[in-house]
């Protein structure tokens, strides 16, 4: 299943609210940039101790699940991110019904910057900020993402 494609238009808008929102300028940037811009504004609201806007961090959340489930093609493990999107992962068997036999669950924050590589898998997972069930759910071998 190819990911979904991001509006340009809604991404650039809610990143650009996130800049405004940081006291930041409008993104310069081409449209082919400003989901990576994304994630980065709702890094920085996080790091400024800041709630990053709604619609930034789920368009920044479902950029990086997108690249995720492209390095990963299949459809083993279901990473979730709550309340934002959630995609499915990893060669390997898949399921058809009811609940996944592999789950990765998350909050944006811990996705992002497991995404990034601002914090390792071992590292999240050891401190509670993943939930993991299943015998192929750890995806330390695709993240952080290139």
């Amino acid at each position: 299943m190819p990911p979904r494609k991001l509006d340009p238009a809604k991404v650039r808008a809610a990143l650009d609210a996130q800049l405004t929102a940081l006291g930041e300028p409008p993104f310069a940037g081409p449209d082919s940039a400003a989901p990576g811009a994304c994630v980065a504004s709702v890094l920085g609201a996080y790091a400024g101790g800041l709630t990053p806007l709604r619609d930034a961090a789920r368009f920044a959340v479902r950029h990086l699940l997108d690249e995720l489930a492209a390095l990963a093609p299949g459809r083993t493990v279901e990473v979730r991110v709550p309340p934002y999107a959630a995609v499915q992962c990893v060669e390997g068997p898949r399921h058809t019904r009811g609940t996944p036999p592999n789950v990765i669950e998350t909050d944006p924050r811990t996705w992002l910057e497991l995404a990034t590589g601002r914090v390792s898998w071992d590292t999240a997972l050891a401190s509670g900020r993943i939930a993991a069930s299943g015998s192929r759910a750890d995806l330390s071998a695709y993240l952080p993402l290139p």
